[in-house]
């Protein structure tokens, strides 16, 4: 069952960070499905966060669509490179968002090769937000899309993740973000090989 907007609009992005664990991340493009249960996630809590795109309030044409109504992708570039997918959360003007790390391969393995330039699936795959965009087909045009929408959205399949198997740690590359960056906002399936290597603090 796809995601109600509901389940975006509530305000602890902690929480749903958390919840978002299990869940199937979907995207279909020009007749190609794909999807991948959610493995590891990251917490920005907007105006307060050091770590976040809006802290302070900033707000500029990328990050705009933060302040919208939760349910929706904020997907930006990185180092010019990779293309990071976010689901914003929280209500309008409140720039809550949540960056989506890693997934699980499920549907569209092939396509998600292709895409990848990968002959066999492992886990580089789709361990790492900018790897895992790619294999999805995700790119900085999709910003704003609604995901109650076609093209990309989220469901639950009944896959249920405990509380003992959720692994909390700092998020990665915001050492800039002084007191902030040692926030554990940083949420994980334990023991899943679909977890970036990515370190924190």
């Amino acid at each position: 069952m796809k995601l109600l907007e509901s389940f975006y609009t509530r305000k602890d992005v902690v929480k749903i960070a958390k919840e978002l664990l299990g869940k199937v991340l979907v995207t279909e493009f020009d007749g190609i499905y794909t999807s991948g249960m959610i493995v590891e996630t990251e917490a920005y809590a907007g105006a307060v966060d050091k770590a976040s795109h809006a802290f302070g309030s900033r707000r500029t044409k990328r990050t705009e669509i933060m302040y919208s109504n939760g349910g929706k992708a904020y997907v930006y570039l990185c180092y010019g490179i990779h293309h990071l997918f976010n689901v914003v959360t929280n209500a309008k003007d409140v720039p809550h968002a949540i960056l989506i790390r890693a997934i699980e391969p499920i549907d569209g393995l092939a396509y998600m090769l292709q895409r990848r330039s990968m002959k066999k699936l492992q886990p580089s795959l789709t361990a790492g937000p900018g790897a895992m965009s790619m294999a999805l087909g995700i790119h900085t045009r999709h910003t704003a899309l609604s995901l109650q929408g076609p093209e990309i959205y989220i469901e639950d399949r009944g896959i249920k993740v405990s509380g003992k198997n959720i692994i909390e740690s700092t998020r990665v590359g915001v050492a800039y973000a002084a007191e902030d960056a040692y926030l554990p906002y940083r949420f994980s399936i334990k023991g899943n090989p679909y977890v970036s290597k990515g370190k924190g603090l």
